[in-house]
């Protein structure tokens, strides 16, 4: 059977893709039966929340199951906020909850698209503040038994934009929920870049959201009206003597992060703006005037044409900077999750 059900409303880049069947769930239960469904008819699986981090490079083969299981729940205790919200919430909304019932400490990650139960597969982060840091545990479903089991945070392995989700979890465990753990004693992350500007004596959770919010519209094309997957490519991180040769020759265009295993991290979009990229295109696919780290979808771009430009992108700045830069975003071929860094060999 051809596939004909559409994808182009169900990821933020907006490619023109299909799939054999499409199912909403609202509930663990009919998502693990959905799930089973798709296991006894040899039909690939694809669970999706917003599809604001994928990019389907063709048709998709199989059944593409919409996760939409809601809810979230306090618990008040002496020094913490405990709070659990399930896996189809909208990340942003998730945020403006916390910040309504005046639970602070998640601010900085405010306007990240997607859903909460894709938070913990890319360890999300922005302006000096990652999931790992609020995260305490995450409920999955374990699709060979369908019981409940909950990973606690040290479990989930996480690092930059990385975590156990993404390898052997990847296709036997389904996110079903996040559960959260906030100081009732607030301290601000004031260490990324124009966050530096505020006194952290004086600095409100308020201002920290309202700021974050107006750099992200400012900054980062609205996939509503431009089709894309925010960064495009992760951060490289490179050695210190690597990083001190790139300084040298082009001191003042590459800001420097130095890690805690001694590493350095620099920013992908810096690099390739400085291969004149900016604006180059393949098809309908093109690299961003303004943001140079982020891929967008023109109008008709397919996911071969995005796989062409990022693969360009991707050579070019190893063969100017010798640093290899890896897609930051979930590539979906015709039988589910592929790795990205075969198609920019």
């Amino acid at each position: 059977m051809y596939p004909f059900f559409e994808l182009k409303d169900f990821n933020s880049f907006a490619i023109s893709a299909k799939a054999k069947t499409i199912s909403t769930a609202e509930s663990i239960k009919f998502l693990y039966q959905q799930c089973l469904y798709a296991k006894n008819n040899q039909l690939p699986s694809l669970i999706l929340g917003e599809g604001s981090n994928v990019l389907f490079t063709e048709d998709f083969d199989g059944m593409v199951i919409l996760n939409r299981i809601k809810g979230i729940h306090i618990s008040n205790q002496f020094k913490y906020w405990h709070v659990y919200a399930a896996s189809g919430e909208n990340w942003h909304h998730f945020i403006e909850f916390l910040m309504n019932n005046k639970i602070y400490g998640a601010e900085n990650l405010a306007l990240i698209p997607g859903c909460v139960g894709s938070a913990p597969i890319q360890n999300i982060g922005a302006y000096g503040l990652e999931l790992k840091d609020l995260c305490e545990y995450v409920n999955v479903l374990e699709l060979s038994t369908g019981y409940i089991l909950k990973i606690q945070a040290k479990s989930c392995r996480f690092s930059y934009r990385d975590s156990i989700f993404k390898h052997e979890y990847q296709r036997t465990h389904v996110i079903i929920g996040v559960g959260f753990k906030f100081a009732k004693q607030w301290s601000p992350r004031l260490t990324y870049d124009e966050l530096a500007l505020f006194n952290p004596k004086t600095v409100t959770p308020q201002q920290i959201f309202d700021f974050v919010c107006n750099i992200r519209r400012k900054k980062l094309p609205d996939p509503i009206i431009t089709g894309n997957a925010g960064s495009f490519f992760k951060n490289p991180v490179i050695s210190k003597n690597k990083a001190e040769k790139i300084k040298k020759i082009y001191p003042k265009y590459f800001p420097q992060y130095h890690q805690v295993n001694s590493g350095v991290k620099l920013a992908a979009g810096a690099l390739i703006d400085q291969c004149g990229l900016k604006g180059f295109k393949i098809g309908d696919a093109a690299v961003h005037m303004h943001q140079a780290s982020i891929i967008i979808n023109q109008n008709r771009a397919t996911g071969s044409d995005v796989v062409k430009l990022a693969k360009h992108v991707s050579q070019t700045v190893a063969k100017y900077f010798n640093v290899v830069l890896e897609p930051e975003v979930r590539f979906i071929d015709r039988y589910g999750e592929m790795n990205p860094m075969d198609c920019m060999l």
